[in-house]
This record gives C-alpha cells, structure tokens and sequence, in this order.
C-alpha cells in the first residue's frame, strides 16, 4: 500500500500530527507483519510464492480500516464477511474467537477462498477486526483444488459454510476442524492454510493491542475513523480534477463446454465526485462456475481503483462507498443461487479487474495530469492448473504457481513489464522451478518467454512465458492429474489501451507418447516436442499427464498502449532481435522491417506513411462529418486518448488528431462515429493472436491521416464503445 505524499492532510485538531503518522504507519505495519507470519507459517507455493492471499483491518463496525499487499478484491469479500460475523454472531464474540466463512452467496469470492476473522478486545471491549483469507488447497469440490471444471451447481463445489466459530476462547475446535479435513482430499495441507491464517490474526490482534495499550484505545479509533475520512475526501477530490464522461469496455469470455462466448460489459460513468460501473448489456449467468456474485464483481472493479486513483491514499472504505455498481441480477456477474461459483477469481472476476483497468486508464488519460497512470491490460486471463497426486496411502493438490508471473501492461510513458504480474496483486510472483520439482512428481523442461505475447503498441505489451511438464516415475505414484479450466484460449482477453493492440491468446497443450530418453538434446525444446506429433489441445477438465506425456501452457501478454507505427524504429529492431517480437509482426504491424544484422530499415518513415494511407483505403469513412471554424481554437488539459487532444472553440470542447491536428468530433459526442474504421483479423496483433470467425480487431483512424485512435476486440455485429467527456 502507497504512503501518502500528503503529509500536511493526515493530521486532526485533537492530536499533533507527529502522533498521528506514528499511529496510521503503525496500522500499516501490522498488517504487513501479518502477512509476513502468514506466509511464513504457510506451506501452500500460490501462498508463500505467488501471494495469493491477504490480510486486512477492519473496523468494529466491518469497515475496512487498512489493508495489506495480495489479492486486492478480497478487501470487501472480507468486510462483508465481517460484518456477516457481527450480525449472525451478536451476543456470542468474545475475547479469543475466530470465526470461518467461505460461503460465496454471503461474502468469500469462491468457495476454496476461506476467510478467518478475528475479533480484537482490549480491556474487555471489542475494538476492531482483522480478516486473513488463502486459497486452500482443497474443500472436497466434484475436482480437485477448488477450481471445479465439472461443477454445474454450487452445492458440487465443496465445503462452504455462511460462519462457523473455528476458534472458541484462544481454543481451536477440533471437531470443527475435522469436519473441514474430512471433507479434503489433502487435510493435511487445508489445516497447515488455516494455521497460517489463525497465525496471521494472531499477529495483528497483538500488535493492535499493543498499540491501544501505548496511545489508548480512543486515541487509535479516532485516528481510524479519520483515516477513512480523509480516503473519502481526497478519494472525491482526485474524481473533481477528473473530466465527467463515460467510458464503455468490453470484453468476451469463451466457455469451452458450453461452446459459447459470453460478453460482459461494462460503462464507467464519472460525474462530479461519484463513479459508477454499470453492467448492462452482460450476458446471462453460465451453467458452469465462471459466475461472480455481486460481491465478487464489486471488489473486482474495485481492485485496480486503489492502485490506479488511489495511489496515495490509505486504502479504506472511504474509497470504497465511493464506487456504486450495477450488476444486473441472474448475468454473469450477478448469479444467482445455486449457480456454480468455483472459478470465478480467474474467469468473471478476473475480467472485472480488467474491464475496470481499462475504463480507469481511459479516465485518467482524459486528464493530462493523471495520464501518465493509464495502462493496457495486466496479465488478462489466469492459466491456473491445479494438479492432483494420487499416491499409494495420500493424495497432495497443489497450484502451479507460473500463472503468477503475468505480463505487465504498457503504460503512457514505457513498455509492459515483462513477467511483470497483475496491477490487482503488485506482490505477486511465481515460484522457482525448484520449489515444484521439490514436492512434486513433475520437472520442467523449459519456461520461456513467448514471442509476439505483448500486445502492439507505440509502448508495447509486457511479454508472457510458456512452460512444460513431464512426470517423473515413482514407484508410489499411482495418477497425476492436471485440473484445466482455461478461458481467452479463443480470444484475446489482455485488450490494449488507446490503440494499443492486445497481447496474445493462451494455450494449453497435451502431448502423447513423447521418448523423452531417447530425444536429441534433453531437455527438449517446444519445437522438438512439436516434432514428435500434433499436440492434442486441451482447455476444460481434468486430464491425465501419463508416465510418456508432457503438459504444456503458454500464458498471455499484455495489452498495448499507442499507434504501433508510432514505436521507436530502433526498439523494435532490438525486440526482434531478442526474441520478443517476431519479424513479420515487426514489418507488418509497427512498418519497421528489421534485416538479418538487426538493424531497422533506414526506409522506416516512408513505410510508415504508406501504412498510414492503406489503413484509409481498407478503411470505411465516418458515419457523421464536421465543420469547425478552427481560427479560434485554444487548448485545453484534456484529452481522449494518446493522440486525441481536447481543444476549444468559444463554449464548445472538440478531439482533436495529434498526428494532424484535424478538428474530428464534438468531445461530448462518441467521437469513433466521426472517424474511420476497419475490421481486420485478430491474428493482425501478432503470431499468437486469433478469434473465433465473427470477431474482429475494430481499429478507428483519423480520416486525414490514418493515425491509430483506438482498438477494440469486437464481434462484428456489436457496436463502437463509446468513449466522451462532458465538458
């Protein structure tokens, strides 16, 4: 969580200020400490290694007070299950409780996502609460880790409990805990995650008490209920220096066995000091688990608003009950019971981090101020795999942890970051190679970037990775399974921002019958396996990696920020050469043909120039024209994207083309009916890219001189996003 650098703010009458930082960086403190026990007690890679995971304080009321580093949506999953507590519990918390929930329909995310919440007394008064929350390793689904690809109702989703008391005065519950064991294919490592949690609680509710104990319990709560205050005002503050406008994204969800895509959509609309994300126009809820309830959807918007607008703010419920959000009832983003739930962080939820990124950035591209903050998608689709050892006497589940390295977005000013993470987790990791071999009958035989995975751009996508596994034999492993529930495998889901282009579709791949002791150099290379035969690809479900096999994925990149053709020539020549884009991608998408010493074309602007006039001639002409008398135009410090500026003429405000400063639409108007448009393949954005027949790459040009405005990944008969400013 981001210090604030407005020192001169966080201070209150009643106190000096020196005591007041010293109290709130104190609060930030524990809940670092906390997750530090939590993944030190932890045995689980996607805790320990990929952070998945989080621990929070709230209020004696459920409102977040501050939060810890992780899985930014769980802020409010645990609020509410919080305050589930506090209501279902009332008369029975007492001093040395804590209390489990996972029940999806009342507060957790998904069912393997377990909250454990802690009441905190001092002198006998409850004070506050902390909240942990892991993805355990397994809570009896229909499949195994949580993730249930063969789940068509929640009640085949595992154990799930609207609150149970765990902890009863300082003493766990045995049979309460044996009950959540025996429900688990692997019970050993679901109580080393809960003990990880309890240990987390632990160390927050010590260390509040110790500081009620310093400064007086009074003290701490006036300066909570003031830090909330305060994210509140400057929250609404930084929306005022914000244009109004509204701002609609799209994305498409591919259920492989239902055989249909899914759209969720979403529009931002900033008025004043409030913000909305609407979901109308999302389609209905699955039959599958890539459902989100309310709650799910409503901390997956709100996830990259505290890194993205919030930056130097404390993140409390002062930001939160500034976001409204409609979610339709019985859409994908609002199912209703007993809808399955079970792969909602990596499906729907995911897709609202992504969606809100994307509705975010172009909000605060619109200010010439903040747009340095805009960014193309982070890391757009999860590959999780979850995979089951079924030994002699035991079973062990365990995640994969290479989902967590992802791919950063472009930004205003720089690249992606390659393995760069999610903007929602900004401490993910994956774990070593080492760290699975070590556990697990498996070994990698290569992880490697991905060329063309980082979407186009004048600032181009973070690049993704690929892996591959390979079982080793042992005389006590009986079966290995790999549980698969892939989505953005037909279409791209890391869409770019301001014409960036998206980064590259995922791949999950079987191959049979591979002679791994008898290949020309070990280990082998993709190409190599390739070689051996057509790999089978695999998308949804549980398969089995036999004793010859070897398991393949190729994770996303990320989205694009900018013209491509606007690239430093130069850069792209020194991607090619490392393997990052390929080179026809290079002369066909960024006009920068690279020869074999490396080196770009010295014809590189004339190049440019004649893709900037084919993209008019493929091109249909705007819907609307306009005529402006451009003699009086003035600037002003708002814009519509990276070469949209905003100027004006007398009273009205107009988007203007930086490449040719033609005046193209009203900035109150959808400005893409008033410029050019192409629907080409999405296999344009790079070697890796494609989507099902129906679905395009929409790309907006200016008219005059075919600068790139925009992208969409789009089906053909859905229409523009709309993107405005009413100034």
């Amino acid at each position: 969580m981001s210090n604030s650098s407005h020192d001169d703010d966080l201070r209150i009458d009643s106190m000096d200020p020196v005591t007041f930082q010293i109290i709130k960086h104190r609060l930030e403190r524990i809940t670092d400490e906390a997750v530090e026990a939590l993944k030190r007690v932890s045995g689980a890679p996607n805790t320990n290694e990929g952070h998945d995971l989080m621990v929070a304080l709230y209020t004696s009321d459920g409102d977040l007070l501050t939060g810890g580093v992780g899985f930014l949506h769980h802020y409010l999953g645990a609020s509410e299950a919080t305050k589930h507590v506090i209501d279902r519990f009332k008369g029975e918390i007492n001093e040395g409780d804590m209390f489990l929930l996972n029940d999806p329909y009342t507060a957790a995310l998904h069912p393997p996502d377990v909250y454990i919440i802690c009441p905190i007394f001092f002198e006998g008064e409850l004070k506050a609460f902390s909240a942990s929350f892991v993805h355990v390793a397994d809570i009896g689904a229909v499949d195994a880790g949580g993730f249930a690809p063969n789940s068509t109702s929640v009640f085949h989703e595992g154990f799930q409990t609207p609150g149970l008391k765990l902890i009863e005065e300082g003493e766990v519950r045995q049979d309460v805990l044996d009950t959540i064991r025996n429900m688990s294919r692997d019970p050993g490592m679901v109580e080393l995650d809960l003990r990880s949690e309890i240990a987390a609680n632990n160390v927050a509710r010590d260390r509040m008490r110790d500081l009620m104990a310093e400064h007086g319990a009074g003290t701490i709560e006036t300066v909570g209920n003031e830090l909330i205050s305060q994210s509140s005002k400057r929250f609404k503050k930084r929306l005022r220096e914000l244009p109004d406008g509204r701002f609609e994204e799209r994305q498409y969800l591919d259920s492989a066995p239902e055989d249909k895509m899914f759209t969720v959509q979403v529009a931002l609309e900033k008025r004043g000091d409030s913000i909305t994300f609407d979901f109308s126009g999302t389609s209905e809820e699955s039959k599958y688990g890539l459902n989100c309830t309310r709650i799910a959807t409503v901390g997956g918007v709100l996830a990259p608003v505290f890194p993205l607008l919030c930056q130097d703010m404390t993140w409390n419920d002062g930001i939160i009950d500034a976001v409204d959000v409609n979610a339709p009832e019985g859409t994908i983003v609002n199912a209703e019971r007993p809808a399955p739930i079970s792969i909602a962080t990596i499906a729907t939820l995911q897709m609202c981090n992504s969606l809100s990124t994307l509705a975010v950035s172009k909000l605060l591209g619109a200010s010439e101020e903040y747009a340095d903050r805009a960014t193309g998608v982070w890391h757009g689709a999860h590959c999780h795999v979850s995979v089951e050892i079924e030994y002699e006497d035991e079973t062990h589940v365990e995640g994969i942890s290479d989902t967590f390295a992802g791919a950063g977005g472009a930004r205003a000013f720089a690249d992606g970051v390659d393995l760069g993470g999610e903007v929602v987790n900004v401490v993910a990791r994956w774990g070593n190679a080492e760290r699975h071999e070590a556990v697990l009958p498996l070994m990698y035989l290569y992880r490697q970037f991905v060329e063309d995975s980082g979407g186009p751009g004048e600032f181009r996508g973070g690049v993704g990775h690929e892996y591959a596994l390979a079982p080793i034999p042992f005389d006590d492993v009986e079966q290995v399974d790999a549980v698969n529930l892939a989505r953005g495998v037909e279409i791209p889901n890391s869409t770019g921002v301001f014409g960036g282009y998206p980064g590259c579709n995922i791949e999950y791949a079987m191959y049979d019958d591979v002679p791994l002791g008898s290949v020309e150099t070990f280990p082998p290379t993709k190409t190599q396996l390739s070689n051996q035969g057509d790999p089978r690809y695999t998308q949804w479900g549980v398969e089995t990696i036999e004793e010859d096999g070897v398991f393949a994925v190729r994770l996303p990149g990320s989205g694009g920020y900018g013209d491509p053709l606007d690239r430093d020539a130069n850069e792209v020549a020194a991607d090619v050469v490392d393997g990052k884009i390929a080179p026809e991608t290079a002369s066909e998408v960024y006009g920068v043909p690279v020869g074999k010493d490396g080196t770009a074309s010295e014809d590189v602007s004339a190049i440019r120039d004649q893709k900037r006039s084919a993209r008019l001639e493929a091109a249909e002409p705007p819907e609307r024209s306009l005529d402006v008398d451009v003699t009086e135009m003035s600037e002003t410090a708002y814009r519509l994207g990276a070469n949209l500026s905003i100027e004006r003429v007398e009273e009205r405000a107009y988007a203007c083309c930086d490449g040719c400063g033609s005046v193209l639409a009203p900035a109150s108007d959808n400005w893409k009916e008033y410029v050019s448009v192409a629907e080409r393949p999405v296999s344009r954005a790079g070697t890796n890219s494609s989507a099902p027949e129906g679905y395009c790459l929409r790309e907006f040009y200016c008219p005059d001189c075919g600068t790139l405005l925009d992208t969409e990944v789009a089906h053909e008969d859905d229409s523009p996003l709309v993107s405005q400013l009413s100034l």
